[in-house]
C-alpha cells in the first residue's frame, strides 16, 4: 500500500471517526490480527489485546473526543498529530496531545502503531472539542 495525499487524509479521517465511536470492537477491526502497538508505556499485540486496552482506556477517559491531523506520509506509513479531551472519574478535564506513527499492511489494515502522548489539566470552560468536534485545525497549545 502506497499512500497519496488524498488517501492518507482519508485514512486519518477514518481513524478519527472510528475512535470517536469509542467502540473497541469496531476500532480493532482496522488493525491486522497481529498488530503491534506502543501506547505511552504500554505494549499491546493483536486485536484481542487492542480491544481490552481500548475498553480500559474509554472506561477511564470519559466523554473522550478526538481530533487527528495528517503530519506526513510516505509509502505505507503515515505520521499523525492529535489531541483529545476527556474527564476522569473525579470530573477533572484533560487535553491529551500526541503523535502517532502508523505502518500498514498491503490490505490497508494497520500493522503497527506507536503513540507518544502527554496530558494537560484543563478547566471544562477551556475545552475546544465540542459538539461536532470543531475546530478541525489543531492548535499547538
Amino acid at each position: 500500500m502506497n499512500f497519496t495525499e488524498e488517501t492518507a487524509r482519508a485514512k486519518v479521517q477514518a481513524a478519527e471517526d472510528a475512535w470517536n465511536t469509542r467502540d473497541p470492537e469496531r476500532v480493532s477491526l482496522a488493525y491486522t490480527p497481529d498488530s503491534v502497538w506502543r501506547n505511552r508505556d504500554e505494549f499491546v499485540t493483536g486485536r484481542a489485546e487492542i480491544r481490552e486496552f481500548l475498553t480500559r482506556k474509554w472506561a477511564r477517559e470519559r466523554e473522550y473526543a478526538l481530533r487527528k491531523d495528517l503530519w506526513t506520509f510516505g509509502g505505507n506509513r503515515i505520521a499523525v498529530r492529535f489531541q483529545y479531551e476527556w474527564h476522569d472519574a473525579d470530573g477533572q478535564w484533560w487535553r491529551s496531545y500526541g503523535n502517532e506513527l502508523w505502518e500498514f499492511a498491503d490490505d490497508g489494515l494497520m500493522r503497527r502503531r506507536e503513540a507518544s502522548i502527554n496530558d494537560v489539566r484543563i478547566d471544562e470552560a477551556d475545552r475546544r472539542i465540542l459538539g461536532d468536534r470543531t475546530p478541525k485545525e489543531l492548535p499547538l497549545a
